[in-house]
């Protein structure tokens, strides 16, 4: 028998998610893949060796619901070392079934109905659906047209019912990274209020140019009030692990954990083992930024030339790229065209937009192969 009473939705607008939509495209009409983010290329085999060791030496049982310490030993290390702040890896660090758990658990471990959770868009889809699932509303701030943030319009949108401030940096879709002064203004915000903070900083290895991340746990402000986002997926080229983890402080971590011990309990226990023994050699993951680097300049060498406007790409691994001297098409009919009768799979950013407001711009991942880069290349520069 099937169900057949009603169904109150929790989440009556959400449908799947343009990621799964572009890349079931890409693969009914066999395109090159330029939308969701994962690399086609393997990630390093004394890494696989790794997981292998581990699973033969019997750690194939129940991790911690913490996390393997070893592993959060490592990211307090490494977070210590980066940005001065220090976390204790018994208390204030948990490892998760990658990042978009972890942002979950956060704001289901915080907000509650008739909250307001603050969102800095164009963003990641999976905000929103979480605080609406959790009762809360989501109240968006749109970037500048530059994709800086307009800190008037952050001050205009907090109110008595803010909750949370989430942001991202560097920042997907956009490529973007947030300056120091940008940070400090969000601390001056927050100071002296009850609004908790969540920093999505899944791509701090990713920065270009000589820049710094500037992560929130620099600035104690912040700190203290924030859940901080981390993913090993989009470091060590290994999304499919589904690993992340969040820091946070004491008090703010018992409530995370509360959660996320009924959400998962724990997270695969042999790749927690390889992946902080293939990070304890600290090249794996400080020459990240130069790797990829070296891909967006060779992305954009490629695409000169062409009728595609790029825009500045400060970090991660994604390259916006304007289409209008192209077509006037909206960027979600263009980005379908150009999947299906030029095979080449993007992702529209108006997705990334509440209103889906439309500028004309599709985002590229360029965590490629060069060969793969090279025929994209080829068939967009003679659109």
């Amino acid at each position: 028998m099937i169900y057949k009473g009603p169904i109150n939705s929790k989440l009556p607008r959400v449908g799947t998610t343009i990621f799964s939509v572009m890349s079931k495209l890409a693969v009914e009409h066999n395109a090159i893949n330029l939308s969701q983010g994962f690399p086609d290329f393997s990630c390093d085999e004394s890494l696989v060796l790794l997981a292998n060791y581990y699973m033969a030496r019997g750690h194939n049982q129940y991790a911690p619901m913490q996390g393997v310490f070893k592993l959060r030993e490592l990211i307090a290390q490494k977070t210590f070392e980066l940005y001065n702040a220090t976390y204790n890896p018994e208390t204030e660090i948990t490892i998760t079934a990658g990042a978009t758990q972890a942002i979950y658990t956060a704001i289901a471990a915080i907000v509650r109905e008739r909250d307001e959770v603050i969102v800095i868009e164009p963003c990641y889809d999976c905000y929103a659906p979480a605080i609406e699932a959790n009762g809360a509303k989501t109240i968006f701030v749109k970037l500048n047209e530059d994709f800086s943030v307009n800190w008037d319009m952050v001050v205009r949108a907090t109110s008595p019912h803010t909750k949370m401030i989430i942001f991202n940096t560097p920042h997907n879709p956009t490529g973007t990274i947030w300056k120091a002064e940008d940070l400090l203004m969000l601390e001056k915000i927050v100071k002296d209020s009850n609004i908790i903070v969540m920093s999505d900083e899944v791509y701090e290895h990713m920065v270009f140019d000589g820049a710094a991340h500037e992560s929130a746990t620099k600035y104690p402000g912040l700190r203290d009030r924030s859940f901080i986002i981390g993913s090993f997926g989009k470091t060590i080229h290994t999304t499919g692990w589904k690993i992340g983890y969040c820091l946070a402080p004491e008090n703010l971590m018992i409530e995370f954990r509360k959660i996320h011990q009924f959400l998962v309990f724990c997270v695969n226990t042999p790749l927690q083992w390889a992946i902080a023994d293939y990070l304890s050699n600290k090249e794996n993951y400080l020459q990240v930024s130069a790797f990829y680097q070296e891909k967006r300049d060779y992305f954009l060498k490629l695409m000169q030339g062409s009728k595609f406007e790029p825009l500045s790409t400060e970090g991660t691994y994604f390259q916006l790229m304007k289409y209008n001297k192209i077509s006037n098409e909206k960027d979600t009919d263009f980005a379908i065209r150009l999947t299906a009768v030029h095979k080449v799979a993007t992702i529209p950013l108006s997705v990334f937009y509440n209103d889906h407001f439309d500028n004309k711009v599709l985002r590229f991942c360029f965590a490629k192969k060069n060969e793969t880069l090279e025929q994209a290349a080829e068939i967009l520069t003679k659109l």
